[in-house]
Order: C-alpha cells, then structure tokens, then sequence
C-alpha cells in the first residue's frame, strides 16, 4: 500500500513533503507519522513530546478531515490515504 504524508510551514523544513510511505497493513496513523519523524531529531520533537505522544497544538488530518491525536492512535492507514500534519496556524 502507499500513503502520501505532507508536512506544512516548519515541519516540512525539518522533514520534508509529499513524502511517499509504504506502510504494512494495520500501521497506525500515530506509527506511520513517528517512523517518518524520526529521521530528524529536531522535526520529531517538534511534533511529539517526551513521552512520544503528538504535542497538543499539532494538528492532524487525513483526506482532507481533521482527526483528533487520541484517534491517531489507534485509526490504521489504508492504501491511498493522505496524511497532513501542521504546526498550529495563525492569522489576523
């Protein structure tokens, strides 16, 4: 299966985008996003904490829906997905 994961503004600077994963099936959305980050120290303590868990502002979509981090920890990745990760957003 292939997942497209994006990164926006500060987190695609420390890991990339439209990066294309191949996941096992049953990979959880949470797992699939660690395993990406973890290329980069900097871009994985961007968006998790201590205990490996997503930092409270960092928001989470898949397929264009907002999904809350207590969901991505247990919602599995199906083939065609689109996962999108951003720092949380400002404007005025």
């Amino acid at each position: 299966m292939t997942v497209k994961v994006r990164f926006f503004a500060r987190f695609r600077e420390l890991l990339g985008t439209d990066i294309l994963a191949e996941p096992e099936s049953g990979t959880v959305f949470a797992s699939l996003v660690k395993d990406i980050a973890k290329k980069n120290r900097e871009g994985y303590d961007a968006i998790f904490d201590g205990n490996g868990n997503f930092r409270e502002f960092v928001i989470l979509m898949r397929n264009g829906k907002r999904l809350e981090a207590s969901d991505a920890v247990t919602l599995t990745v199906t083939d065609g997905d689109e996962i999108a990760v951003f720092p949380p957003v400002a404007g005025g």
